[in-house]
């Protein structure tokens, strides 16, 4: 098995990865407000692709009108959206600060 491309010859210094972690947090914050605005305007479309007579907004817990089925559904799917793009997101923005400090925000 060949080795992930992100970990690769990644060293830290004993005080930089915490210094790195400071400096990451305004990085992650922003990052993760420009995810959740992409993952909302994904699975808007996604949904209405994929839902029954392309409904233009997915149903909330508490709309009656909608059976129960359909609400998990579409939480599932926003869950499941939400969570790729989010770590999609928050991954590029660690690489990119990366490239600018030399330095991984993680770990």
């Amino acid at each position: 098995m060949s080795k992930d491309n992100d970990t690769v010859n990644r060293t830290e210094t004993p005080n930089g990865g915490k210094a790195a972690k400071i400096l990451y947090r305004p990085v992650g914050i922003a990052s993760s407000i420009i995810g959740g605005v992409v993952a909302g305007q994904v699975f808007k479309q996604v949904y209405k692709r994929v839902a029954p007579g392309h409904p233009s907004d997915a149903p909330k817990p508490l709309e009656s009108e909608y059976r129960m089925r359909e609400i998990l559904l579409a939480s599932l799917l926003q869950g499941a959206i939400f969570s790729v793009v989010k770590a999609a997101i928050d991954r590029g923005g660690a690489r990119v600060f990366e490239r600018w400090t030399g330095e991984w925000p993680g770990d």
